[in-house]
């Protein structure tokens, strides 16, 4: 089987993985909810991985860059979701902070990979 190239990045594969936390982590939420906060963090969960994986397919590296920046700003837009979902007391204390420093993680990776695009454009 062929395997893409975003497929090889670690970002992108912390990013998979944190998607799969955060569905584990809404399968808990209120059913009233459904089609609110936790189709929120679903979505912008998933963008942070789709976007990463879509800026790869990019011919420029300022274009692969740009991707890169949608793809943080997903991560922003999850974790604040993720702070009214633990004011909602619909994830713990504890759940917050571990997807907060996936999150971390992730962002750092995200600029790193940024960081090395927009160098090689010059």
């Amino acid at each position: 089987m062929y395997i893409f190239s975003f497929e090889k990045l670690e970002v992108w594969q912390n990013a998979r993985m944190f998607i799969l936390d955060i569905y584990k982590l809404t399968s808990k939420f209120p059913s009233n909810e459904l089609f609110g906060i936790t189709s929120q963090i679903k979505r912008s969960s998933s963008s942070i991985a789709t976007n990463i994986a879509e800026g790869t397919s990019r011919n420029t590296n300022k274009d692969k860059a740009h991707f890169l920046t949608i793809s943080y700003s997903s991560a922003m837009e999850t974790l604040n979701h993720l702070i009214i979902s633990k004011d909602l007391n619909y994830v713990s204390e504890n759940e917050y902070l571990g997807c907060r420093e996936k999150i971390k993680k992730i962002c750092n990776q995200i600029n790193s990979l940024k960081k090395y695009y927009l160098s090689k454009e010059t």
